[in-house]
C-alpha cells in the first residue's frame, strides 16, 4: 500500500503560465522523491504599467512517501 503526501508550492515566470508550471515541477522534483502529479490550484498575473510582468501559479504537488 502506498501513502502519499501533498505539498503546496508557488512558482512564477515572465513568459507564461506553462513556463511557471514547468519551473515549479522541475524544482519540486529536485527536493521531493516520487513526485506523482500536481493540481494547479490558482493562476495569477502581476501587472506593472498596464502590462503583464509575471505569471504565477499555485500548485499542490503529490508525492509518494518512501517505506
Amino acid at each position: 500500500m502506498s501513502v502519499a503526501r501533498v505539498t503546496e508550492i508557488t512558482s512564477s515566470s515572465k513568459k507564461s503560465f506553462q513556463d511557471a508550471i514547468e519551473k515549479g515541477i522541475a524544482r519540486a522534483v529536485k527536493t521531493l522523491k516520487n513526485v506523482e502529479g500536481a493540481w494547479i490550484q490558482d493562476q495569477k498575473i502581476d501587472v506593472e504599467d498596464g502590462k503583464i510582468a509575471a505569471y504565477r501559479v499555485n500548485m499542490k504537488v503529490t508525492f509518494i512517501l518512501a517505506d
